[in-house]
């Protein structure tokens, strides 16, 4: 048989980050009726507002002799152990007490079930679902209402009322699966919503309450990764969770335009939760500048939080061995001089010249013209995924259609879908299919590894 721990805290404000609890009441409850209960005052370590005082009745006089947190913390363990955590509006309850056994370096953790939420699923007749509209809907007779203990007997009422309209047991275990699985998501967004979004690869949108989008992301499975982000507990879900009202989504059916069309919208949107959680995967990169003498430099370093004036990133890399390596090769391919793409300048003649593969750039014998035309020839090359033109063929989002992305002089032009028929016979024509794209070193990274990491399904050259 379930078992519900029916909890209400107190507060000195909204945030669990920054405030503290107050009071807490907890009554266990099998379904029918309440088992056991516990409650007590907290001492929150400072003193509460009047706000706070007006509200709960709750005087800061009450709270010099009541327990600390920690004092009471093995009981609210002992008596919810086994049990749902069931509260109206569960996530600001849980979000609490799972802070304050942080603090005291445990991790709380239950299953959860929204009263709020399981209100909306059975009485969809009301359109407010707060307690003191529920209250009133199921005509509760309830005293010192914004006292824990007083709102846990009155959820306890609601749930047994919301509990007891089911058509027997299964009909109440399926409902309270139901909930415990909704208690997750953002308090806009339905089960049902989620599951009606595609499992199919593409790129998806969140929305807060003004229709902002404050997040964009990719999967290979919309719907599996939407739920993913919900379902885990870590400081972007939960601050998803709290500020999503919307899902909208783009079906790609290829990995790779799906890649390109994320980097695309993070860039035009600029979401500030992207903008929060954005690191650098790839930390090192090639740098190019001119000196004072008028020599372009190629260096390989550690990716600064500001570039330095004058300096430009030609590509970026995971290891510096690798930025260090491919940098040896265009030395060699390009007879660069070692002076110029180290680490410093370095005193005399390069290695590269003393052996004859280095026409002098390091002792100022080739003029900065001459040199830099090789430079230049190597960024370039860099720069380019490959000298071709092609079209890079994958999946694409329907049954006999193919997407299509078009590299062009090496840049990334843009991508588009064709039908799988017209792939031989009009590739001369595929270009007017092509939505064109802003070409950034993202996306040139991102095709360079898709190519090197993935198989295409066909290469069309032109």
């Amino acid at each position: 048989m379930r078992r519900y721990a029916i909890i209400d805290i107190e507060t000195t404000g909204g945030s669990a980050k920054r405030d503290k609890i107050i009071e807490i009441a907890i009554a266990v409850h099998d379904g029918y009726s309440i088992i056991n209960r516990f409650d007590s005052l907290v001492n929150p370590g400072r003193s509460i507002s009047r706000q706070i005082s007006k509200l709960t009745g709750i005087t800061n006089e009450m709270l010099v002799d009541a327990p600390r947190f920690y004092e009471v913390a093995k009981q609210v363990v002992e008596i919810t152990e086994g049990c749902i955590f069931v509260a109206h509006n569960v996530r600001f309850d849980y979000s609490f007490i799972r802070k304050a056994f942080e603090s005291l370096g445990y991790t709380y953790t239950r299953k959860q079930l929204c009263t709020v939420r399981l209100s909306r699923m059975i009485n969809t007749d009301l359109r407010r679902h707060g307690l003191d509209a529920l209250i009133l809907y199921y005509q509760l007779d309830v005293d010192n209402r914004h006292r824990a203990m007083a709102d846990v007997l009155a959820t306890s009422q609601i749930l047994e009322r919301m509990l007891a309209a089911q058509s027997g047991p299964d009909a109440v275990e399926q409902i309270v699966n139901y909930g415990i699985k909704a208690s997750r998501l953002p308090t806009e967004i339905s089960l049902e919503q989620l599951h009606a979004l595609p499992e199919a690869c593409g790129v998806y949108y969140l929305h807060n309450g003004d229709g902002a989008v404050i997040y964009v992301g990719k999967s290979i499975n919309i719907k599996k990764r939407i739920m993913q982000h919900f379902a885990e507990n870590s400081a972007k879900s939960n601050r998803l969770q709290q500020r999503v009202h919307d899902i909208t989504h783009t079906v790609t059916g290829s990995e790779l335009v799906a890649l390109i069309l994320e980097e695309q919208e993070i860039k035009r949107l600029q979401p500030d939760v992207n903008r929060q959680l954005r690191r650098k995967l790839l930390p090192f990169a090639l740098y190019h500048f001119q000196d004072e003498d008028g020599y372009l430099h190629i260096r390989a370093e550690k990716i600064k939080k500001t570039t330095p004036a004058g300096y430009a990133i030609v590509r970026e890399y995971p290891k510096l061995a690798y930025a260090k390596g491919h940098l040896e090769g265009l030395i060699e391919e390009f007879n660069l001089c070692q002076h110029r793409c180290g680490d410093r300048t370095g005193i005399g003649a390069c290695f590269n010249h003393r052996v004859g593969k280095c026409e002098g750039a390091c002792l100022k014998k080739e003029a900065p013209e001459s040199y830099n035309q090789r430079a230049s020839e190597a960024i370039a090359y860099l720069q380019r995924i490959v000298k071709d033109n092609f079209f890079l063929i994958d999946a694409g989002r329907e049954v006999n259609e193919k997407s299509v992305v078009m590299i062009k002089e090496g840049q990334v032009a843009g991508y588009g879908y064709a039908s799988e028929g017209s792939l031989i016979s009009r590739s001369d024509e595929l270009e007017d299919l092509i939505q064109p794209i802003e070409c950034s070193r993202d996306a040139q990274r991102i095709v360079h590894w898709y190519m090197k990491e993935k198989k295409m399904e066909q290469v069309i050259r032109f």
